[in-house]
């Protein structure tokens, strides 16, 4: 299966008064063309670092201090800005979380729709065609008259739509879907959901979709990467991780999952603990600290270990290890 998106050995640092804070660490990651591969973990785990990284956007104090990212087999790493500004919106495109924050609120939907197509040589008519033609895939009702509208004058889950059409209107290799649904209710969230499925099918890219919804990857995506404090821990298609999950933290995680919860509680379950230093992380394995099952081993590091087939944990009691 031809590989969209590689990301191999991703390491980024920032530079703080503390000291390098290494936010990513060894990362490897592979979408592949006409898949779903989903990103989770809790806040603080890389998932917006990642995204970054991927688009080459990352702050003034953060460096990319070992690894590569490719696109069908070009690296961005290191590439050209003129190279990079040409790739953004046609190769790579990217839904945020709030379309509020990522559509511009005194232009029109229209205008907007029509700067994405700046680079297409064909006439206004036909990118206004196209704009609205988008517009009425996503199903948005009277995408013609949607083109005149500004970004408040609809709702919260027609805002979204729009951020969707934009992002997939030029056809790109690799959508990154930053957190869509999370302002979303469970209704519009379902409907998303569905969206981006078909979406996908028609098109034909690659979708990295970043959540902390553990219910929208289980029913969106192809598999599923699970971070924590800059790494990831496990990887495998979405049915095997959450039927067995090997690491620690996924299956606390997992545990924590409100929708698991089978009796009303005053108190939602919690992961003990906190996120190590990151100026200073722990030796050996990064979620020691907070594991049930630490043992003196864990205070090397582990490397990943197949479970079954493409499925992986990097936990020295994953796949048949020490018990």
């Amino acid at each position: 299966m031809t590989e969209t998106l590689t990301v191999d050995g991703l390491t980024v640092h920032y530079a703080t008064r503390e000291g390098a804070l290494q936010a990513l660490r060894d990362v490897d990651l592979n979408v592949p063309a006409g898949q779903i591969v989903g990103i989770v973990g809790e806040s603080g785990c890389g998932k917006s670092t990642l995204i970054n990284a991927l688009l080459q956007l990352m702050s003034e104090n953060a460096r990319i201090a070992a690894g590569s990212v490719t696109l069908e087999g070009e690296e961005l790493v290191g590439a050209p800005s003129r190279r990079l500004r040409d790739m953004r919106g046609r190769d790579i495109s990217v839904v945020f979380q709030d379309p509020m924050t990522s559509l511009n609120p005194v232009l029109t939907i229209g205008r907007q729709m029509h700067d994405i197509q700046y680079r297409e040589k064909i006439s206004r008519a036909e990118k206004t065609r196209r704009a609205a033609d988008m517009l009425g895939r996503v199903g948005l009702p009277d995408p013609v008259a949607k083109l005149d509208a500004y970004p408040h004058e609809l709702s919260g889950g027609q805002r979204q739509r729009v951020a969707i059409a934009m992002a997939v209107l030029m056809r790109p290799k690799l959508l990154i879907a930053d957190e869509p649904t999370t302002a979303l209710d469970a209704t519009l969230e379902v409907q998303i959901i569905d969206l981006l499925k078909e979406l996908q099918r028609e098109i034909g890219c690659a979708i990295l979709f970043i959540s902390h919804h553990l219910g929208v990857i289980a029913e969106l995506c192809d598999r599923v990467v699970v971070m924590y404090a800059g790494e990831a821990v496990e990887e495998g298609p979405v049915a095997d991780v959450f039927n067995t999950p090997s690491h620690p933290y996924t299956a606390k995680l997992i545990e924590c999952d409100p929708g698991r919860m089978k009796t009303k509680a005053a108190l939602l379950p919690a992961i003990p603990g906190d996120l190590p230093d990151l100026t200073a992380p722990p030796t050996g394995c990064i979620f020691r600290d907070r594991c049930d099952k630490a043992a003196e081993i864990c205070r090397t590091s582990p490397t990943p270990s197949a479970v079954t087939g493409a499925h992986w944990a990097r936990c020295h009691f994953a796949g048949g290890g020490r018990q």
